[in-house]
């Protein structure tokens, strides 16, 4: 687990979107007609979510928000999910126009923001609340999520993605603070393993 003096002592990038939903509780991000929804957990979600707001706000990506995915107790809590007995993975999901950014692309990038071959672990933080997975919101998004997956493992991670692919169950907003974190803390705690890699284009 991160302490709290960990998580306070890491610079960032301000963020270009704007975004304040109600405290935590199960909802629905308002979703104008033809937008999309993609869901899932990469570790910390307030790297996750920084990261693609700072990268997509400009390219289709409409909202996101932080919250809990995957776990079996209702009305989940931060203090509860990081006690790692809910099931509950941190998760990110956005809100965006496949018309200016489609699935493949977000989930390229999300398999090259962060380290998927660890079980139960992003960088410093340890549980199962930052492993890594993929909720898929449709058969179309399964289909896409298996295919990239298989050929970023192949051809990215060495044959050692351990990134769960299922789909998604119910989602629960994480409380207000956890929204726009390291918008609203300049010098917030940020992962070490999220910062984008390198790799060639996946053929």
């Amino acid at each position: 687990m991160t302490s709290i003096f960990q998580r306070l002592t890491r610079p960032f990038t301000s963020s270009t979107m704007r975004f304040t939903p109600e405290s935590g509780g199960s909802s629905t991000m308002a979703a104008p007609e033809g937008t999309e929804k993609a869901t899932f957990a990469a570790g910390c979600f307030w790297g996750v979510e920084h990261m693609y707001r700072h990268d997509f706000g400009s390219k289709g990506l409409l909202d996101a928000r932080v919250g809990y995915i995957g776990g079996d107790t209702q009305s989940p809590s931060y203090r509860a999910v990081c006690s790692g007995r809910t099931g509950h993975a941190e998760a990110c999901q956005l809100l965006f126009d496949p018309t200016k950014l489609s699935y493949r692309e977000i989930i390229e990038y999300f398999y090259r923001m962060h380290d998927p071959t660890t079980s139960n672990r992003q960088g410093p933080d340890v549980g199962s609340q930052y492993r890594s997975g993929i909720f898929y919101n449709n058969d179309e998004q399964k289909a896409i999520a298996e295919d990239v997956t298989k050929k970023a493992n192949e051809q990215w991670w060495k044959n050692g993605i351990k990134t769960e692919v299922l789909p998604a169950g119910e989602w629960w907003d994480a409380e207000k603070y956890h929204q726009l974190y390291l918008e609203n803390n300049p010098s917030g705690y940020e992962c070490p393993s999220h910062f984008l890699r390198k790799f060639p284009e996946l053929k």
